[in-house]
């Protein structure tokens, strides 16, 4: 896989991380990260994403792969919270 492709891939997972843990009702930490430097560094690394993923393919394309990769880390982070958080009750 192309160098490029996979650091836009993982900044976008990054991004996803940043914005996920500023939401009060996430479950990963046990406070939630401060609201607007976790949502700006998220904007900010999400548009390095896109343009490192644009090095490697046109603009639709890329697009079409930020858009999968944000509903695939947003759908499995609140899965990974809630198995986090029950291994800490025990």
């Amino acid at each position: 896989m192309p160098l490029f492709t996979l650091l836009g891939l993982a900044a976008t997972t990054l991004a996803c991380l940043c914005v996920y843990a500023a939401s009060p009702n996430q479950r990963l930490w046990t406070t939630p990260w401060p609201l607007w430097p976790a949502r700006m560094s998220g904007a900010v690394l999400l548009l390095l994403g896109w343009l490192a993923l644009t090095q490697d393919m046109t603009r639709l394309t890329a697009s079409f792969v930020l858009g999968t990769a944000l509903m695939l880390v947003l759908a499995v982070l609140p899965y990974a919270g809630a198995l986090t958080h029950v291994r800490r009750i025990r």
